[in-house]
């Protein structure tokens, strides 16, 4: 069981409906209903009626509400009660970044950030888009490093979610050399994804069919120099491969933003040194 498995059922007691919910919880509306699914799996019973509009709660699932809401306040409490004994030094900064660019884009934007607020420390989260953005949705990093595409928005308010426009990328398909781009498999990423839901608005429903999945570009990269079929990946993340003529591009790509974003309730200097220095790298790359 889950923590954000709880407070997904209590924003769904609350508003009453699962595409409200899911935008509250910055997650799709399949992802969220999977996830209230488990949430019934895991607990045996069903919490809710979906033969209603509103969305409406089971007896079972009227029992449940306060359990999970003492619960998720525990929890809570605890962990901000445990945060407070181990804060980190006052300049440090927390950032949520995808995966890749944890690994292409961070190491050197930081060192430049770096050049101008001088030696900052920091606390980097990589995961994928959605664990990323519920880090900076619930205050627990000041940070999120992301692409941004505009088929696939990103539900913040731009007054509690500022963002800057940091760098560019883009998603292409690529594959080893060897057989033409149409006769190799596909490797994709999970439909829910942020790359996923990308790759499908670029291909033809056909082109985005697959036979091995995986959520991390970095994994569908070693697939790609295996062998094992066409990924579509980040430039930045085989740069090198494609200048070394280990993987061949397959046809033009999907353009994409790094963007930063802030959460706007958190201030700290560490975090307000780094947003203006950012600013002004951007300001300068523009």
């Amino acid at each position: 069981m889950e923590l954000k498995w709880l407070e997904d059922f209590l924003s769904l007691a609350r508003t009453g409906s699962f595409s409200r919910s899911a935008v509250e919880r910055h997650v799709t509306q399949p992802a969220f209903g999977r996830r209230i699914r488990a949430l019934e799996g895991w607990l045996g019973v069903p919490l809710i009626d979906r033969s209603t509009y509103p969305t409406a709660l089971t007896p079972e699932g009227q029992l449940f509400r306060e359990t999970a809401q003492e619960t998720v306040r525990l929890l809570h409490a605890s962990r901000d009660a445990l945060r407070a004994r181990t804060r980190p030094p006052a300049r440090t900064v927390s950032v949520a970044a995808l995966h890749t660019l944890a690994l292409t884009v961070f190491p050197g934007w930081y060192r430049k950030i770096e050049g101008r607020t001088g030696p900052l420390g920091s606390r980097l989260l990589p995961g994928d888009f959605h664990a990323c953005v519920q880090a900076l949705a619930e205050g627990s990093h000041d940070l999120l490093l992301t692409y941004h595409h505009p088929g696939v928005p990103i539900p913040f308010d731009p007054a509690a979610f500022p963002h800057l426009v940091i760098g560019r990328d883009a998603l292409m398909p690529v594959h080893r050399p060897g057989p033409a781009a149409p006769d190799l498999p596909g490797l994709g990423y999970p439909e829910d994804s942020f790359l996923g839901r990308v790759v499908a608005l670029t291909t033809e429903p056909a082109a985005a069919a697959h036979v091995n999945e995986n959520a991390m570009a970095e994994a569908l990269k070693f697939m790609a120099l295996a062998g094992h079929g066409l990924a579509w990946l980040p430039a930045s993340l085989v740069a090198r491969e494609l200048a070394e003529g280990s993987l061949v591009a397959a046809g033009p790509g999907a353009a994409l933003e790094i963007r930063l974003y802030r959460n706007a309730g958190r201030r700290h200097a560490a975090l307000d040194a780094v947003w203006r220095a950012a600013r002004g790298l951007a300001a300068e790359d523009a």
